[in-house]
């Protein structure tokens, strides 16, 4: 069993930056497959960025390309998400989330069968 816990959430200003992070526990040999998703009230789970643990491979949704930046550190057993020129829309709660591969639906949150419980950030206008 694997346990995700988040965290680095908070409050900034559009423009600003904020670097999440997401720590795995347990049988993280199982997992090849890190996700960042997003939710904001009213709104579905959007997939935000992956990586493939095993080659560092990563994928982006086109609203955050170019802004964030998904890395791992594989000693610390540890994923993270580099979040910078923060706009109002990126308000949300994110969660941090694994599987065992990454398929080509990456943003499919079914494909993920284990999430943290989510840190908060909240970007003003």
């Amino acid at each position: 069993q694997v346990q995700l816990m988040e965290s680095g959430g908070g409050s900034v200003p559009s423009g600003g930056s904020l670097r999440l992070s997401c720590a795995a526990s347990g049988d993280i040999s199982s997992v090849n497959c890190m996700a960042w998703f997003r939710q904001s009230p009213g709104k579905e789970r959007e997939g935000v960025a992956r990586i493939y643990s095993l080659s560092g491979d990563t994928y982006y949704s086109d609203s955050v390309r170019g802004r964030f930046s998904c890395s791992q550190d594989k000693v610390n057993h540890m994923v993270h998400l580099q979040m910078n020129n923060l706009k109002p829309e990126d308000t949300a709660m994110y969660y941090c989330a694994a599987a065992a591969n990454c398929w080509i639906d990456w943003d499919n949150d079914r494909q993920y069968s284990v999430w943290g419980q989510g840190t908060q950030v909240t970007v003003s206008s």
